[in-house]
Formats: C-alpha cells, sequence, structure tokens
C-alpha cells in the first residue's frame, strides 16, 4: 500500500513537472514567435513603405509625360508656318477673294461713280495682283509623280494661274490711268471693269483646277505629290 501511494506521488510529480516544463516552454517559444513576428514587421515596413514611394515616383513620372503630352498636343492645335508642305493656298486664297471683290466694286462703281468706291477697287485689286504673283511665281509648289490626268489639270491650272497674272496686272494699271488720267470716266470706268472680270474669271478658274488636284486627285495634302525643301 506504502509502495503505491509512492509510485502514485511520484507519478503525480512527474506529470506536474512536465507540464510546468512544457507550459515555459510554450511560452519562451510563444515569446520568441512575437518577437520574430515583430522583428518581421519592422523589416517589412521599409520595404512596404519603399514600394510605396517607388510606384508614386512612377505614377508621378507617368502622370507629368501623360501632361507634357497633352500639351503639345495642345499646341500644336495651331500649325505653324514651317509645318505646312507649302503655304501656295495660304496665298492664293487672297488673290482669289481680292480680284472677285474688286471686279464686282469696279461694276458696281460704273452706276455710282464714287472716286471712294474706284480707289477701293484699285487696293484690292493691288493686293490681290501681287497675292496672285507670288502664288504663281515665288511660292509656287514644284510637283512629282503626278498620273497622267492630274498633270493635265495641273497644266489647266497653271495656264489660267498665268492669265489671272497678266490680266490682272493689266486691270491694275488701267485703274490706275482712270484715276489719275481719266478722273472716273463712265466709259473708262466700263472698260476697267470689264478687264478686272476677266481677271476675275481666270483666278476663278484656276481655283477651280487647284481645288481639283487638292481634293479629287490629292495633290498636296501631307505634301504628297509635292517636291519639298528638304528634298533638294
Amino acid at each position: 500500500m506504502k509502495l503505491t501511494m509512492k509510485n502514485i506521488l511520484k507519478a503525480v510529480v512527474l506529470v506536474l513537472f512536465t507540464s510546468a516544463t512544457t507550459l515555459a516552454h510554450d511560452g519562451h517559444k510563444s515569446k520568441q514567435d512575437s518577437t520574430a513576428q515583430q522583428a518581421d514587421t519592422v523589416m517589412t515596413t521599409p520595404t512596404s513603405e519603399a514600394d510605396q514611394s517607388e510606384h508614386e515616383h512612377t505614377s508621378e513620372a507617368v502622370s507629368h509625360d501623360a501632361h507634357e503630352k497633352d500639351a503639345h498636343h495642345e499646341k500644336k492645335v495651331t500649325a505653324d508656318l514651317a509645318d505646312f508642305p507649302t503655304i501656295h493656298p495660304l496665298i492664293v486664297h487672297f488673290a482669289i477673294v481680292l480680284l472677285i471683290v474688286g471686279a464686282i466694286l469696279a461694276v458696281v462703281n460704273i452706276y455710282f461713280i464714287k472716286k471712294e468706291l474706284a480707289w477701293t477697287a484699285f487696293a484690292l485689286v493691288l493686293v490681290g495682283f501681287v497675292a496672285a504673283y507670288l502664288a504663281g511665281r515665288n511660292f509656287h509648289p514644284h510637283t512629282h509623280g503626278l498620273t497622267e490626268h492630274a498633270r493635265l489639270v495641273l497644266e489647266q491650272h497653271d495656264f489660267w494661274a498665268d492669265w489671272t497674272i497678266n490680266i490682272g496686272f493689266i486691270g491694275l494699271l488701267l485703274q490706275g490711268i482712270n484715276l489719275f488720267i481719266f478722273k472716273s470716266k463712265r466709259w473708262a470706268m466700263a472698260i476697267v471693269a470689264v478687264v478686272l472680270l476677266g481677271a476675275a474669271y481666270a483666278v476663278a478658274q484656276a481655283g477651280h483646277y487647284g481645288a481639283q488636284l487638292v481634293h479629287i486627285e490629292g495633290v498636296g495634302p501631307q505634301g504628297n505629290f509635292l517636291e519639298l525643301e528638304h528634298e533638294h
């Protein structure tokens, strides 16, 4: 009986000791795990902050590039003169409008015989003639690779452009003579008006064939079929 009680007591003591040891070990292990987790958190935090900073920097760079592209796009909405393959169309439209309006004023002034209208017609024809000359001589683009039909259209365009310059010069000269010599006589004004109507018709024909070259034959848009300056 004493031996049995003694064995039971030993077993209880052994169980208690084992339990205490296990608890102490688990507590220490738990403490180590907690410390390790905190260390991992501390080590991970700078990495996360670095990644976040790098991500923000990349986002800012992308946003800056996009803003520059948008600004460049907005800037080029209005093209510079250097962006055009030729400035012939910019000049020739002055000739078209001014010569036609000048001829109309000359015809109207046959009835009114107003010196002011005569001088206005003279000024319009003068500027229109200069524009026609510059467009047909100095700023007339050379072409290459045209189809046979496009070459025929171009010949007609150049033919009427030459007649615009010639008749326009004659009309300008006669209008000046009318103003300074004939003092706006009705018969003189009628002659000038007929000549200026001829110039207006010629520039209208030149404009028609020019529009045909651009919009039907495709000559000119984006420099197509034109000899650009940098190609020489």
